[in-house]
């Protein structure tokens, strides 16, 4: 009696599972064609494979990785606005997604790059907090000391005080908020 259904089962499953091996990883193998675009410079191309990738595979594991190549892409065209929207949504398809401190970190410099370095000393900051120990908090550090340089470290401790003193007195839900403002003269 146990035999017959031993051999049933088998008969019954070895099909599906036999044949769910068989199947290729057709979503593996077009992300890793549009990462040889990228890999030789075809920003373009690359961009549009990506978003062809995230049109056809909306839940593979690799779509948001996907979605940062696209942000990448358009970082290394200069398009630094769109840039901004394509590293942010990364989250939005994979909330534990490998290349969140990646994206973090490219947000900001992006944001360096359009010259608003409060912000992106903010990400920076956000970096450090949330991926202290990843290779993208060493960058972060850097980065840092960077935009200090460029905009003078009085003017950034003055910030990182004030910023601290609207986080500690909760004051971030009306963000910009005057004493921001005075400080920095706007935003």
């Amino acid at each position: 009696m146990a035999w017959t259904f031993v051999i049933v089962f088998i008969l019954a499953f070895p099909a599906q599972s036999v044949a769910a091996r068989q199947l290729p990883d057709t979503s593996r193998h077009l992300y890793d064609r549009v990462m040889e675009e990228f890999d030789h410079g075809d920003y373009e191309a690359a961009m549009a494979g990506f978003t062809l990738f995230l049109e056809l595979n909306r839940k593979s594991v690799l779509a948001a990785s996907a979605q940062y190549w696209i942000g990448e892409c358009q970082y290394r065209l200069g398009r630094y606005k769109d840039a901004l929207g394509s590293f942010s949504n990364v989250s939005s398809y994979n909330s534990l997604s490998p290349k969140l401190a990646a994206s973090a970190f490219k947000i900001g410099q992006t944001y360096s790059k359009l010259g608003d370095y409060e912000r992106a000393r903010l990400m920076f900051n956000e970096v450090l907090e949330q991926y202290p120990s990843g290779p993208e908090a060493t960058l972060a550090r850097k980065a840092i000391d960077g935009i200090a340089l460029k905009i003078g470290s009085n003017r950034l401790d003055v910030q990182k005080n004030v910023n601290r003193r609207c986080l500690q007195s909760r004051k971030w839900t009306e963000w910009p908020n005057a004493e921001w403002l005075a400080v920095t003269g706007g935003p």
